[in-house]
């Protein structure tokens, strides 16, 4: 896995850097604003680049939007301090892969980079809370999108029931005995859920209706 770091604070770039190579990850490039992530972004190979939300002069959200002009697109990642809605929301809606926090463990940022590595979106964990109330109060404006198809238009009635329950952060027990059907019953449907929106995880789920809008469900 190649890697490229963006953050402005020197110490933080060169700690993360040593972190991961020790974990056999390769650092191809730790610079320290926007536009010197965008320059090595365009001449070298790198599969997931790691971009700070604050930075002078080109902040997050606009290096984010920058990279994903070019024509080849690394796996970006938000690693920030930043524990914001606004942020967290405003980054998956710019096509961030992941939202991870500073603090999180070394294995555990090592662990969701192979995931994003693999594909799939991650969230740091601890912000599950924000995502399921991203989606209960509908902080979206899907004014743009409404007419938009969905990856969800492959789902049935009822899938798309439990995605909504899921997405909120409710088991599959809990789900059962809200639409009054069994455990394995709903076992069956998030699985077929995850396998039609090709994703892996319940994170992912809630990502997905943040990028769309409950109302295109």
């Amino acid at each position: 896995m190649k890697v490229l770091i963006i953050d402005d604070h020197t110490l933080f770039r060169e700690g993360l850097s040593s972190l991961l190579k020790r974990r056999d990850i390769e650092v191809v490039d730790s610079v320290g604003d926007g536009k010197q992530g965008i320059e090595a972004a365009k001449t070298k190979k790198i599969d997931i680049i790691l971009l700070d939300m604050r930075m002078p002069k080109l902040d997050g959200i606009a290096t984010l939007k920058k990279l994903n002009k070019l024509k080849a697109k690394p796996a970006i990642v938000i690693l920030t301090t930043s524990t914001s809605d606004y942020d967290l929301k405003n980054s998956l809606k710019n096509g961030a892969r992941g939202y991870l926090l500073k603090d999180m463990e070394a294995d555990e940022l090592v662990l969701a980079l192979h995931k994003i590595s693999d594909g799939q979106i991650v969230v740091d964990p601890s912000l599950n809370y924000l995502m399921a109330q991203i989606i209960s109060e509908k902080k979206i404006d899907n004014s743009q999108e409404k007419s938009l198809e969905t990856p969800f238009d492959k789902l049935t009635p009822r899938e798309k029931d439990i995605l909504k329950l899921l997405a909120k952060g409710q088991s599959n027990k809990i789900i059962a005995r809200n639409l009054n059907i069994s455990d394995g019953t709903v076992k069956l449907h998030v699985k077929s859920i995850l396998k039609k929106l090709n994703i892996h995880s319940r994170v992912a789920a809630a990502v997905l209706l943040v990028k769309f809008g409950v109302k295109n469900i």
